[in-house]
């Protein structure tokens, strides 16, 4: 529904005229300059979902870029024209390809004797009522989409607008002097950019790359620490410095640890030094890296394995295997190494790892691995006396750089002539049946490599199923050239493994199938594909099999990840393993899923993209499954401590990023509690204490308002302190604060904001007492903190976990946050009311007192629901929605008088559906208009009065919560 053309005239007044004039802002002029999220990524993505037609006439083009929006392109059920050009032999083959690729695209190139010059910059969006053109500086390359400072105008005009008419002149203009993109036209255009690369070989684009065309290290001299790998030696240099002898550094696949461990040797220069690895096909590379970056002779570095034993040298690579044997580890004393390193440190619980930590006693101990996280009981941090000195994690090696950047794609599994989604639990005939293979074909086709050749890794759920795919692949074309595959298992020996990585290498295969003998312990730079056609059942093993693609090869832009997803409980695992999300909180991974989707990118110029059937089986599943279950707390709490060495408090889940303190402390109503059940605390508090306790955990430690929570630390601190010292802490924390603030926080804090029940719950006794202007911690709690030393330590910590969260995710000078999440409680008490009145909202309430009245809509109803409740609300648009009063209501009512006349402030909260529990989205404050009474009800006899009203949100809300919102619910079809 088109807003109207004084909504557009306002917009276009606000932009042009006067920015004090109150608009909606959906259609006023905008300077993109990929600052903050104001990217051209994002403004594309955006206008592709909403406009029925479009034309790109852009100069130059790289596949990245086009990966970057070919989900939005795939999607796209309009008619689409790219317009662009040989200018400057900047487009690559590979990109003609790739475009040619596109369905239901029209490209059209300007050859070089038409297209001197061409530099255009420009995208226009038809729609049913308007025109979006976005003209400015950006190329479609993934740099100008996300990263270069750049200026792009995004404006709208009505169709008849003269400036309409001008752009599709240009537009005809340009389209009659090009010519449509042929394959023919491809290959002679190849031969011609092949030879004048030939000819100008400097004008060759090389991805950044520590290794050669040959795969060899490049020369000493060009081997230099990047920024993480110097912070990442300085912390090893502080470690070793304070006296420790033992340390494991975290570092993500494909970041260089090898590389990073020979400069730290370098940096140390040992007497001598041995390398232990569980593979022997490692150490080769390994060595030749070692032999690089330390400029040594070649003699100086030996092997011992099963065929070799040259372990006299100063620098020894040995296997695990071989080192370990009793009859070898005798051949070396104690202190024969001063320098030792682990490679793949995570697998140091196994009894061979033991025997040589026992025995040997360097001056150092550097054990490496990009997953030290292990559920077998095995504590590798204690091996290493805890001691982390730095982390490289996959989210920030992405965004630093260090990592090839991924494309990844979540396709939704073949579905059969059922209607059933295909799972890896099916038969073999099923999973390898031929509509399955061609639905997977299709899929790779347009997700995957169409400009340059393949080098693929295909994951299978098991052996057989991977054998029958490779068979079946065998027999098939893509891109009109027979698929060259071998499938692994685990039965196939080191020789033969290594053989078919030398041919996927070399370009003699195209795929590698198997089921999880490439987990770790492998590296193949070239591989710029990876396919999942198996279900994740752990996001350890997702991110093993996602990082062996990511290392950086000559060539190699950016790696494919295509992940065909089925109908399974445990696709929940899918975003945790993506976003590195421990929280366990589904509000988190929602979010996480909802923001990649708005921002169209993660991590740097990495993307996620889910078709719509994939991404409601992610979204259901994480509606389905129980993430804060007793198992999964009890092995994170495990994993933490673990690492710390000691018992972590809630203020370090927050900091090391991993359970959701709300998460793990609510479970068992606090975290004493939790810590009793796991018999990591044998003493209890008193029933008081735990009644504060639960209390503080259950209202404030979320951390949506900070203010109880300062108030409270101020008291632990002062014991005593004024009202208008109360005033000044706020106002040193920047939170908001009036007369209405302070005494909602009296309220909270001395219970009588609360119902009868819940007062009884929390022991019905406050926490602080008021004695005219003077604030005090009530005389029960202090005595609690006093007496009871365990209660003090618990209650100081959840202070601080509540205000590391309010700071970090909560901070605006708004009580609400629009996007953010809360239960009608919450609003109740952010909106400063008199009391909970959450059981009598209903649908929505105007409190008088406050002048607010928050609207809480449940977008998808059960089917269940009688038909006297089941309104009907609908969005007409990100700004507008057509919303329904409770039945029995008309014109005349009174809180209806009310809304209709803009009277109280009208916040709007709205969840997907009832699977969604207990808490909204915030879409932010709304004016009503189009007031009518109707009728409501399953026959004409049951009809009852109801009162429909437009609202229209102060703001837009973000696309894809928008499309999150009003796509079917997990109880609807």
């Amino acid at each position: 529904m088109f807003p109207g053309s004084q909504v557009f005239g306002k917009d276009l007044e606000f932009g042009f005229i006067n920015d004090s004039v109150i608009s909606q802002r959906l259609f006023h002029p905008l300077l993109i300059s990929n600052s903050h999220d104001n990217t051209m990524l994002r403004a594309l993505r955006h206008e592709l979902r909403k406009s029925d037609s479009f034309v790109f006439s852009v100069a130059f083009i790289t596949p990245g870029a086009l990966a970057l929006l070919k989900q939005e392109l795939l999607d796209f059920t309009g008619h689409g024209v790219i317009l662009t050009s040989t200018y400057l032999a900047f487009n690559s083959p590979e990109t003609f390809r790739e475009l040619a690729n596109l369905e239901n695209v029209e490209v059209r190139v300007f050859e070089s004797d038409d297209s001197a010059g061409f530099h255009a910059k420009g995208y226009v969006f038809r729609k049913e009522h308007e025109v979006t053109a976005i003209v400015g500086s950006s190329n479609l390359t993934s740099n100008a989409l996300l990263k270069n400072q750049e200026w792009n105008i995004r404006f709208s005009a009505r169709h008849d607008g003269d400036i309409v008419s001008q752009l599709e002149r240009e537009i005809q203009a340009q389209h009659a002097l090009s010519r449509v993109l042929t394959q023919d036209w491809i290959d002679r255009y190849e031969v011609a950019f092949l030879a004048q690369e030939q000819a100008n070989p400097q004008s060759r684009v090389i991805v950044p790359s520590i290794y050669d065309e040959q795969g060899n290290l490049f020369d000493n001299s060009e081997i230099q620490p990047n920024q993480m790998q110097v912070e990442a030696l300085q912390a090893l240099a502080d470690l070793r410095a304070r006296g420790e002898k033992r340390g494991i550094i975290v570092s993500a696949t494909g970041t260089g640890k090898t590389i990073l461990s020979a400069l730290d040797v370098r940096q140390v220069a040992p007497k001598r030094m041995l390398f232990i690895v569980h593979r022997e096909q490692i150490l080769d590379r390994a060595m030749r890296d070692y032999e690089r970056v330390l400029d040594c002779d070649p003699q100086d570095l030996g092997k011992l394995t099963g065929n070799e034993r040259t372990s006299d040298r100063r620098y020894v690579f040995a296997t695990v295997q071989s080192l370990s044997k009793p009859e070898t580890l005798a051949q070396f004393g104690p202190t024969d190494f001063d320098y030792i390193l682990i490679d793949e440190v995570h697998k140091a619980g196994a009894e061979s790892y033991k025997r040589l930590l026992d025995h040997f006693d360097p001056e150092f101990f550097l054990g490496m691995t990009a997953t030290p996280e292990r559920t077998d009981g095995i504590n590798i941090f204690e091996l290493f006396d805890f001691n982390v000195p730095y982390e490289i994690r996959l989210q920030e090696a992405l965004e630093e750089e260090m990592l090839c950047p991924f494309h990844y794609y979540g396709v939704s599994d073949y579905t059969d002539s059922h209607g059933q989604v295909i799972t890896d639990t099916a038969d073999l005939g099923k999973l390898v049946s031929n509509e399955r293979i061609e639905y997977v074909l299709q899929a790779i086709k347009k997700y995957g490599h169409a400009g340059r050749p393949v080098k693929g890794l295909i994951f299978c759920s098991r052996t057989e199923e991977a054998q029958a795919i490779s068979a079946e692949l065998n027999v098939r074309t893509l891109h009109g050239k027979l698929l060259r595959t071998v499938a692994l298992t685990g039965m196939a020996s080191i020789e033969e493994r290594e053989s078919v990585v030398e041919q996927l290498e070399a370009g003699e295969l195209d795929y590698i199938v198997t089921v999880d003998i490439f987990n770790e312990g492998i590296d193949i730079p070239s591989v710029n594909q990876v396919v999942m056609l198996r279900q994740t059942k752990s996001s350890i093993i997702f991110a093993q099999q996602l990082g062996r693609g990511l290392r950086k090869d000559i060539g190699k832009d950016f790696l494919v990840v295509i992940d065909f997803i089925g109908n399974y409980a445990n696709n929940f695992l899918i975003p945790i393993a993506l976003f590195g999300d421990m929280s366990l909180s589904k509000d988190s991974i929602r979010r996480n899923m909802i923001n990649a989707d708005e921002a169209g990118t993660i991590a740097g110029i990495s993307s996620i993209s889910f078709d719509e059937v994939a991404k409601e089986l992610v979204f259901n599943a994480i509606a389905a499954t129980k993430l804060d279950s007793f198992a999964r707390l009890k092995e994170a709490f495990n994993l933490l401590k673990g690492r710390l060495g000691t018992t972590p408090k809630l203020t370090d889940f927050a900091r090391f990023a991993t359970v959701d303190p709300v998460v793990i402390a609510s479970a068992s109503s606090n975290y004493h509690r939790f810590l009793l059940r796991l018999k990591q605390v044998v003493t209890p508090i008193s029933v008081m204490a735990d009644q504060f306790l639960s209390f503080m955990t259950t209202e404030l430690l979320n951390g949506k308002r900070p203010h109880e929570l300062l108030l409270l630390q101020a008291l632990l601190e002062r014991g005593e302190l004024s009202i208008h010292e109360y005033d000044q802490i706020l106002a040193q924390a920047m939170s908001p604060r009036d007369g209405a603030v302070i005494e909602s926080v009296r309220k909270i804090l001395t219970l009588e904001f609360f119902t009868s029940a819940e007062q009884l719950k929390y022991g019905a006794t406050p926490l602080i007492e008021i004695d005219g202007d003077a604030i005090s911690l009530s005389t029960s709690l202090f005595e609690c903190l006093t007496l009871e030393p365990e209660f003090y330590a618990q209650v100081s910590d959840l202070i601080e976990a509540g205000l590391f969260t309010s700071r970090h995710r909560f901070k605006t000078d708004e009580a609400l946050l629009v996007g953010e999440r809360y239960s009608r409680k919450d609003v109740c008490r952010l909106l400063n009311w008199e009391s909970n009145q959450q059981s009598t909202i209903y649908g929505y309430k105007v409190d008088k007192a406050t002048g607010t009245c928050p609207i809480f809509i449940t977008y998808h109803k059960d089917d269940e629901i009688d038909a006297s409740v089941k309104y009907q609300d609908e969005f007409l648009d990100p700004s507008h929605l057509t919303w329904f009063t409770r039945s029995r209501r008309t014109l005349k009512s009174k809180e209806v008088q009310a809304i209709v006349e803009n009277r109280p402030v009208i916040h709007v909260f709205a969840k997907k559906d009832d699977a969604e529990g207990t808490d909204f989205f915030y879409l932010g404050t709304a004016s009503s208009s189009a007031a009518q009474e109707t009728r409501m009800g399953e026959d004409e006899a049951a009809m009852l009065p109801v009162v429909k009203m437009q609202l229209k949100l102060s703001g837009p809300i973000e696309s894809s919560l928008y499309e999150y919102l009003v796509t079917s619910g997990t109880n609807n079809e």
